[in-house]
């Protein structure tokens, strides 16, 4: 178990108010008031939806409200105890979990609903899918399950401009077509690419053109 790190819960962009919510809105008006739902809340997608931004927006709001997160994956050792109330459990890549991770996920899901401690878990596919026992499944499952739409064009461009602006970065329209007529509209990988670019121009001390970007494909790879 792990106390969720600070950075997480004061980083700008992995709020609700960063997120360009889309196809989601729903999922995220309903994790905005998760510590108000008794239910679990399971949100499952490909790589690159939002998942992990949704998942720490959460917890960022729950600890604005006073609560305490705690997060549990398959790279954290067993057992997993839920210590007191007032907290959000988040069981992150479910899909992951061993044998000795799914027990004690199970145990846990237990534990968390014995005292009102809401649950929030993520994985690539929804839980009726999971490669994990069933009684586990089951309960993965029985809460509000969303699935995570990946954005539209028009939406990826407001999510990029958004972080472009937070950073006081200027990316031209050319350069924002570029990006999105050349590579997948996954957020993950478009802000990456972002960090790339960002650390790429001030390195070579230039603006952030379409030549510009060619050149950093060239001498780094995609």
């Amino acid at each position: 178990m792990r106390q969720l790190p600070l950075d997480i819960a004061t980083e700008p962009a992995r709020s609700f108010d960063s997120f360009v919510a889309g196809a989601n809105a729903h999922a995220v008006a309903h994790l905005r008031q998760v510590m108000h739902q008794s239910a679990p809340v399971f949100l499952w997608g490909p790589s690159g939806v939002g998942k992990t931004h949704l998942l720490h927006a959460t917890a960022n709001l729950v600890q604005q409200q006073g609560g305490r997160v705690v997060w549990f994956d398959a790279h954290q050792p067993v057992p997993w105890h839920v210590e007191d109330a007032g907290q959000l459990v988040v069981l992150d890549n479910c899909d992951q979990f061993d044998e000795a991770h799914q027990h004690a996920a199970f145990a846990l899901f237990i534990e968390a609903t014995t005292h009102g401690v809401p649950v929030l878990g993520a994985a690539p596919v929804p839980p009726v899918d999971l490669p994990v026992r069933d009684d586990l499944r089951t309960r993965l499952g029985w809460g509000h399950v969303f699935a995570v739409q990946p954005l539209s064009e028009p939406e990826a461009r407001a999510a990029l401009r958004r972080e472009a602006d937070r950073r006081g970065l200027f990316l031209s329209d050319d350069v924002m077509d570029y990006l999105l007529t050349h590579f997948a509209r996954d957020l993950k990988h478009l802000m990456a690419l972002l960090d790339r670019l960002d650390e790429f121009a001030l390195v070579h001390k230039r603006a952030i053109t379409v030549p510009l970007l060619k050149q950093m494909l060239t001498e780094e790879g995609p």
